[in-house]
C-alpha cells in the first residue's frame, strides 16, 4: 500500500487532469484503497485542494474540446475516408474527401445560447374566448343559487369520500 507523498499526489492529480478516470481506477493505478483517497481528502486540506484544481483543469479541457467540436458542427468540415482493396498481387488505395454539412441543431443551440436577445426560443400563447373575452375570468358566486352551491358541495364531498 502506497503512503502519502508528493509523488503520489502528483500522480493522482495528473490522472485526474488527463482523462475521465473514476476514483476507483485512479486508486488501482497508484496502489491505494478508495477509502484512503477519501480519508486523505478529509484529513489533508492540501490534497483536497490539489484534487479540486486538477478536476477544474480537466473540466476546462473538456469545455475547450466541446467548443472546438461545436465550431466544427456549426461550420461543417471535411473528412477523408481511405478504402484499401486487396487483389492477388497488389493493393489499391482510394482516398475520398467528404464534406460534412453544418448541423442545424448546433447552429440553433449556439444562437439561442450566445445571442438570446435576437434568437429567443420561446413561444407565447394567448388564451382568449369568444369575441376576445378572457377565458379564465373569475366566477361571480353571488349569481349562483344556494341550491346549486349545496349540490356542488355535496358532489365534492362524495368525491373525496371515494378516494
Amino acid at each position: 500500500m502506497a503512503k502519502y507523498s508528493k509523488d503520489i499526489v502528483e500522480e493522482i492529480t495528473n490522472l485526474l487532469k488527463s482523462d475521465s478516470y473514476t476514483i476507483s481506477e485512479i486508486c488501482k493505478r497508484v496502489g491505494i484503497a478508495e477509502c484512503t483517497f477519501f480519508e486523505w481528502q478529509n484529513s489533508k486540506p492540501e490534497f483536497l485542494e490539489q484534487v479540486k484544481k486538477a478536476r477544474k483543469e480537466r473540466y476546462k479541457m473538456f469545455a475547450n474540446e466541446a467548443e472546438k467540436s461545436l465550431l466544427k458542427k456549426i461550420q461543417g468540415y471535411v473528412v477523408e475516408e481511405t478504402k484499401i482493396v486487396k487483389r492477388k498481387n497488389s493493393e489499391e488505395q482510394t482516398i475520398t474527401r467528404k464534406h460534412i454539412q453544418p448541423d442545424t441543431a448546433a447552429i440553433i443551440f449556439t444562437l439561442t445560447n450566445q445571442d438570446s436577445e435576437n434568437w429567443k426560443n420561446k413561444q407565447y400563447n394567448e388564451h382568449i374566448g369568444k369575441d376576445g373575452e378572457d377565458l379564465f375570468k373569475a366566477f361571480d358566486l353571488s349569481k349562483i343559487s344556494t341550491e346549486k352551491l349545496k349540490e356542488v358541495e355535496k358532489m365534492l364531498r362524495e368525491g373525496q369520500n371515494d378516494h
